[in-house]
């Protein structure tokens, strides 16, 4: 025999109810009424203590920052190296458009922003020189680099870019770094990876350098129209060249604090790329 007594189904029913709800006593869930808006009281509180703190914590770091640059940005003292079209895969058939029409097409969108209409709308920068504006005056003047500058790469005059004849163009540019100023004369200079496979390139400008008076950059917010300046590189690529996959490389040259060596990353002041063509 159990020495525990079943308690009738009745009265267990009867405890459960007055546990959510007791009317002798008005209590809800254990707790009166009182009792519950002492609790509720107290984590209203406590809450907003806790909200009030955080608030004030984030205003007070929010004043420290700036709302046009990053305060560190020690991590990236050199910028990396990117081409357009955007991939490092370069490879078509030169006889179908639908093949390289997509390349095309990024070019064509990429320079719209470099669109001489839209650049004759800037003021002349001093040429050779830093674009210092160091005062608080925003937005900052930003100097012109026209689409025209890059010549046969420009898509004005051949709107295919070269992919048509074989003759691909591929744009390169650098990373933008806030108060970057490149020392030297920075240039771009693209050579073959493979031992024997040689083929002229053509350089647009001709002089292939990276003006210093696009220096220094200020950020995307007081630098509301900056354009990156662009060196176009046309591959000169005969019969010969066709159905190799070759392998370039663009390293930035001319300057002392733009560094092109780093094994630990591949990217820093350089990129390596693949083209193949086929007909």
């Amino acid at each position: 025999m159990s020495n525990k007594e079943e308690k009738p189904a009745d009265q267990n029913q009867s405890t459960w109810k007055d546990f959510i709800f007791n009317p002798r006593s008005g209590a809800f869930m254990g707790r009166t009424a009182s009792s519950w808006a002492l609790i509720l009281l107290f984590y209203l509180v406590f809450y907003g203590f806790l909200a009030g703190l955080f608030t004030l914590t984030m205003w007070v770091m929010l004043q420290t920052l700036d709302d046009n640059a990053p305060k560190y940005c020690d991590r990236v003292p050199s910028p990396g190296l990117v081409i357009r079209p955007k991939t490092l895969d370069i490879m078509y058939n030169k006889s179908d458009s639908s093949k390289y029409s997509h390349y095309v097409q990024h070019l064509e969108s990429f320079l719209q922003q470099y669109n001489d209409i839209d650049q004759d709308k800037k003021q002349p920068c001093v040429s050779g020189s830093y674009s210092i504006q160091d005062d608080e005056t925003l937005p900052k003047k930003s100097c012109p680099f026209k689409r025209s500058l890059l010549g046969q790469c420009s898509g004005l005059h051949d709107p295919n870019f070269g992919y048509s004849e074989g003759k691909p163009c591929i744009l390169v540019k650098m990373n933008r770094i806030i108060g970057l100023k490149p020392s030297g004369d920075p240039f771009i200079n693209c050579t073959v990876k493979k031992e024997g496979s040689d083929f002229n390139m053509l350089y647009f400008p001709a002089t292939k350098n990276f003006d210093l008076m696009y220096f220094p950059y200020y950020g995307k917010k007081a630098h509301e129209t900056y354009v990156q300046p662009l060196i176009a590189v046309k591959l000169m690529l005969e019969k010969k060249d066709y159905d190799n996959v070759i392998t370039l490389e663009c390293k930035i040259e001319g300057s002392s604090n733009l560094k092109n060596d780093d094994e630990r990353d591949k990217f820093l002041g350089r990129v390596i790329f693949t083209v193949k063509i086929t007909e």
